[in-house]
């Protein structure tokens, strides 16, 4: 290792001459008649997810594999749960004390934005007294005990 003098000079964070990456057309053209140009162009695209289309078919694949949101309760379950519960001249959050539900419950059942529990559709039968389930809704409900 060389020994520095009183005389050397050191000069700290000056920029040595260091290779630099050309980048755009106009730098590349002219290194490359300046006779500098070493090695091969790159070609480099500005998006890469849109090189391929596989991209496209996995979505595709994978709207088909979604699964399908729950069926609603029919518009004619709701008809039918009002008309019988003003029949009764009962309010919502009575039919709801009734067969122990919260009042948005029967709200959205007689709305139609519920998902259908047969549980819940069984005690609102027997509480409103009309069929909530099967082909002949809206009918009255046949009295226990009683044959067809």
């Amino acid at each position: 290792m060389a020994t520095s003098g009183w005389d050397d000079k050191t000069v700290i964070g000056s920029k040595a001459n260091r290779a630099t990456t050309a980048r755009g057309n106009t730098a590349i053209n002219s290194v490359a008649r300046s006779g500098a140009l070493q090695g091969e162009r790159k070609i480099s695209q500005a998006n890469k997810a849109h090189v391929g289309t596989d991209h496209q078919r996995i979505a595709k694949l994978d709207r088909e594999n979604e699964v399908a949101p729950p069926p609603k309760v029919a518009p004619s379950v709701g008809k039918a749960m009002m008309t019988a519960r003003q029949e009764l001249k009962l309010t919502q959050k009575d039919v709801a004390q009734k067969v122990n539900e919260k009042p948005s419950v029967i709200q959205d059942y007689e709305g139609g934005k519920a998902i259908p529990n047969p549980q819940v559709l069984g005690k609102l039968e027997r509480a409103l007294g009309v069929k909530l389930r099967g082909s002949d809704i809206g009918k009255p409900l046949a009295k226990p005990g009683a044959k067809k």
